[in-house]
């Protein structure tokens, strides 16, 4: 069995992990560093899933790094797109020459004496373990499990005729010009592959339970161009993302405190976009906007494609499979040739890796997260969450800025650990993610909670965590440092 050691190992080679290791190129080259990549290649979600018309939902001036310009004229890009910038990344930074593939990690091992992590893992092509030994780990493995999406069980399932896919495991090749599609879900997934079935052919017909907000974007921003011509590419870059980060922040706290005005105007904006097709029931959700995570449509395409009668929303409950369609509750059949169980994630913490502390089992449930990037009690271990109504890339930024304060304080005071904990006496759990999305739900009771109040509580406040992450003193009571 191979040992190797390093200072720091990050789990991942997706969005946050190629930003971390980009970070510690940029402000602690002096770090030795590797990545333990599960799959063959990087690019996390982004190489992951291969489902037709696969995008951010976020503009690319916030999800994009801080430190590397988005020089394409679309605000929201397409998968290949998002996923050449990560390699451009990792080469400007050499981090490709760090990354170790097929290494998926089984356990971690806190010693508190010796002040490392060990880090077991096994090759997935290969079987072959490989032992890790550093003094931090960056979790950077997402949140949902790799190997299968969450398809809840239908009745009849077995007798249907046709094909049944799951987003996450995208066929090569499926043909459906011509042929019934029928896509089960109303989240982004969902959003994204009616159109581009639409255009290929289908005849789609979205099934939900219950409606999502959509709201129509325009792909290219006229006012981020106008930036580019009057100012260098980085400074318009930066002025960019701080505006879109306005904008953000605006128009969640009106959903917040203004949440039957937003509703108005958004059901309104669907309204314009869908012509004679009807918003009631299909587009009115039965919660306020942002308790659950908001759609995109770039361009308004969603809406495009049923105002053309190329797709349809029809909103109702699913009684049963048949040979060649679905038997709704409400008697109505849908024929389907394809069903698309666009029917979320399956969350998963830190990878379902197991964690010790000194050998002893480690209950991440029970634990707290500390200022949204530390677990109280675990020491040298930095998880990265990114945003739920913004950016995941603007928190995973500030994460990575905020560990290199911690890593060079650490150096200056001659320490070899930090540990969180918890110092007040009144301090209640709150979920982690604040959505109440069904993914969430499912595996509320597997992840770390937050604290009612900061720093153990996250506001999804890019302001608020600037502050804290970039500004505040690392020292702090809540804080033991270990020489």
């Amino acid at each position: 069995m191979n040992t190797t050691h390093t200072d720091i190992i990050i789990i991942g080679a997706g969005l946050s992990g190629i930003g971390a290791a980009c970070h510690l190129s940029r402000k602690n080259p002096d770090k030795t560093y590797v990545i333990l990549e599960a799959r063959a290649e990087l690019g996390g979600t982004w190489s992951l899933f291969q489902y037709p018309g696969i995008r951010s939902d976020s503009d690319m001036y916030t999800f994009g790094y801080s430190f590397k310009t988005w020089d394409d004229q679309k605000s929201f890009a397409d998968g290949p797109s998002i996923l050449k910038y990560l390699n451009e990344a990792a080469d400007e930074y050499k981090v490709r020459d760090h990354i170790l593939y097929n290494q998926r990690a089984l356990s971690y091992n806190f010693d508190t004496k010796a002040k490392l992590w060990t880090v077991s893992a096994k090759n997935t092509a290969n079987e072959e373990e490989t032992v890790y030994t550093c003094q931090f780990i960056f979790s950077c493995s997402g949140y949902y499990n790799y190997n299968k999406g969450y398809t809840p069980e239908f009745k009849d399932q077995s007798v249907f005729e046709g094909e049944i896919v799951h987003p996450q495991k995208w066929p090569e090749k499926l043909h459906v010009a011509d042929k019934k599609v029928v896509i089960i879900g109303s989240g982004a997934t969902a959003v994204t592959i009616l159109p581009e079935l639409a255009a290929e052919g289908a005849q789609v017909v979205m099934l939900q339970r219950s409606p999502t907000y959509i709201a129509a974007l325009p792909n290219k921003d006229k006012i981020a161009a106008r930036l580019k011509r009057l100012f260098p590419k980085k400074v318009a870059y930066r002025l960019i993302r701080y505006k879109n980060i306005f904008y953000a922040i605006v128009f969640f706290n009106l959903c917040k405190y203004f949440p039957e005005a937003m509703k108005n105007f958004i059901i309104k904006g669907a309204k314009k976009g869908l012509g004679d097709f009807p918003v009631d029931p299909h587009f009115i959700p039965n919660y306020n906007p942002w308790e659950q995570r908001f759609c995109i449509a770039p361009n308004g395409d969603f809406f495009r494609a049923i105002r053309k009668g190329k797709a349809a929303v029809v909103t109702d409950h699913i009684d049963r499979f048949l040979t060649n369609g679905i038997l709704l509750k409400s008697g109505k059949t849908l024929a389907a040739d394809i069903i698309i169980t666009a029917t979320g994630l399956e969350l998963v913490a830190f990878g379902g890796v197991k964690i010790q502390l000194d050998s002893k089992p480690f209950d991440v449930s029970k634990s707290f997260v500390y200022k949204g990037l530390m677990l109280s009690d675990l020491p040298n271990f930095f998880i990265f969450v990114g945003y739920t109504n913004a950016s995941w890339t603007l928190k995973s930024d500030l994460t990575s800025k905020y560990i290199s304060r911690v890593l060079k304080y650490l150096d200056k005071h001659n320490y070899k650990a930090v540990q969180a904990k918890v110092v007040e006496t009144n301090l209640k759990p709150v979920p982690l993610l604040n959505l109440n999305s069904g993914y969430i739900n499912r595996s509320a009771n597997t992840l770390p909670s937050q604290g009612n109040k900061a720093p153990w509580r996250v506001y999804q406040n890019y302001v608020l965590d600037y502050k804290m992450l970039r500004v505040d003193a690392v020292k702090d009571k809540r804080l033991t440092f270990f020489k």
